[in-house]
């Protein structure tokens, strides 16, 4: 028996604009519909028979982790257990967190299976019969990580230098860890058949992590048990989530696995695996995910190719039409656009580097942003006004709170409403509104079975998301 752990929360700078930091890589429908965390979790489920999973992500992901794992459609998991960090510290604390819970509910020889939330996996077949070899060393007390046999010099990912077979099995002993090279050095790895690339998936026994832990970074040990032992009574109050302090958690290093463990440790084995992996690192690996034309050309949604070849066009919102182009990467969404020379992709993570820097809201939110509750959509904003479209899920309610600085005007488009306006409580059906001024409490729920549709026209001095004072919110937000 083995339990994934699925590690959830890059975010995948190379793939803006469709993925942000409010709206990471693992939530980025790929062409077939599905995200690649919706895939996860059906790699997951498969694996695990027992139910019992893992999920480690950001507690500003978990209700649309949640959502997407309602959306996978696979039932329910006898043990569906997400682990929330407030800041993002990197894998090693990730892991030895999970490694902490699973040892406590399932003892330290269960074996845990480690899983980045935004890999693509293509024969899951192939893949179960790896992880069963892995388990396999797991339980012999190897820490294992699988590598991928490399077919192009790729400067993108890390690589893994193999060593000596095992006593004859599929796996080998690791030599080393190498960082990503240069293109140079990358060459030199595929041609040696000596490298495979680090895939970032690992196969131990949870008490087992847990002594390398000790050994060789006890400082990060140290302070994840810190946060375990902090949240003995959530876990209590809410079994199926578990959400540490931001203090606690913010004194763990921030530091990935490789570093703190795996190139420390000598008892680290590799398995060569041919499963179809990729990463989704870029647009050109999310490219290759889709059919050409006569010409090369690979286009996602509503676009028009004109005398051109080898480009990668992808349309959310809008008409995209090309004439006369070659090997350019071309994003459209709709607040943002992406044009690139398609042998730069990698580049892309520089764009989303100097909108921070510029503080550009754009390498944050969409224009469309989810909430617990549903979605809010910018439709357009200027000095002193702003309007969103607003849409509430079935039986869901926004929290109460008040305003400072705005005041708003709600008009339902769809569906009913039940609002709370001061201390009046009403009920507001289609093209019926209600204005709430600044400085009243007021709450907006849907208590029907559809979606709720309206038009928010905010107008006021400051307009800023954190202008809110919440005075209740069933999602436990402050």
């Amino acid at each position: 028996m083995v339990t994934p752990v699925i590690l959830s929360g890059g975010a995948g700078t190379r793939l803006w604009p469709v993925s942000r930091e409010g709206h990471p890589k693992p939530f980025m429908k790929l062409p077939d519909g599905q995200s690649l965390l919706q895939k996860t979790y059906a790699r997951a489920a498969a694996l695990a028979p027992s139910g019992d999973l893992l999920i480690v992500t950001n507690r500003d992901y978990y209700f649309m982790s949640k959502d997407e794992f309602e959306a996978a459609r696979l039932g329910p998991l006898a043990n569906l257990q997400f682990l929330l960090e407030p800041v993002g510290r990197n894998t090693a604390p990730a892991i030895a967190l999970a490694a902490l819970c699973a040892q406590e509910r399932w003892g330290p020889d269960r074996p845990l299976l480690v899983m980045p939330a935004d890999h693509l996996i293509a024969d899951q077949t192939a893949f179960a019969e790896v992880v069963e070899q892995g388990k396999a060393l797991a339980l012999e007390g190897y820490l294992v990580t699988f590598g991928i046999r490399p077919d192009t010099p790729e400067t993108g990912f890390g690589y893994i230098e193999c060593g000596l077979s095992l006593d004859g099995g599929p796996g080998l002993k690791v030599a080393r860890f190498v960082e990503k090279p240069s293109a140079d050095k990358a060459r030199e790895y595929v041609s040696s058949g000596r490298h495979l690339w680090n895939s970032g998936m690992f196969c131990f026994k949870a008490g087992r992590i847990l002594e390398e832990f000790a050994k060789h970074a006890p400082d990060v040990l140290d302070r994840a048990t810190a946060c375990w032992a902090d949240i003995e009574d959530k876990r209590i109050a809410n079994p199926g989530m578990i959400e540490f302090d931001s203090a606690l958690f913010e004194a763990v290093p921030d530091i990935s696995i490789d570093y703190a463990v795996m190139e420390k440790s000598d008892r680290v084995a590799v398995l060569s695996g041919s499963f179809g992996w990729n990463d989704i690192g870029s647009w050109s690996a999310v490219s290759a995910l889709v059919d050409p034309d006569a010409d090369n050309n690979r286009t996602i949604g509503d676009v028009v190719v004109v005398d051109s070849k080898q480009n990668f066009i992808k349309s959310e919102d809008r008409l995209v039409a090309v004439v006369g182009v070659e090997n350019l990467i071309v994003v459209e969404t709709a607040d943002a656009i992406l044009i690139a020379d398609g042998k730069r992709a990698q580049d892309v993570k520089r764009v989303v580097a100097q909108l921070k820097a510029d503080g550009h809201e754009s390498y944050r939110l969409h224009r469309t942003v989810t909430r617990p509750w549903g979605t809010y959509t910018v439709l357009e904003e200027g000095p002193r006004f702003k309007i969103k479209r607003i849409v509430v899920k079935p039986g869901a309610a926004l929290s109460l709170q008040m305003h400072h600085h705005r005041s708003e005007h709600w008009v339902v488009v769809s569906g009913m409403a039940r609002v709370v306006n001061g201390d009046q409580e009403m009920f507001v059906s289609t093209n019926q509104s209600t204005y709430i001024p600044a400085g009243h409490r007021h709450r907006l729920e849907n208590p029907g079975v559809l979606e709720l549709v309206m038009i928010e026209v905010q107008s006021g001095d400051y307009l800023g998301e954190d202008d809110i004072v919440r005075f209740d919110d069933q999602y436990g937000r402050r």
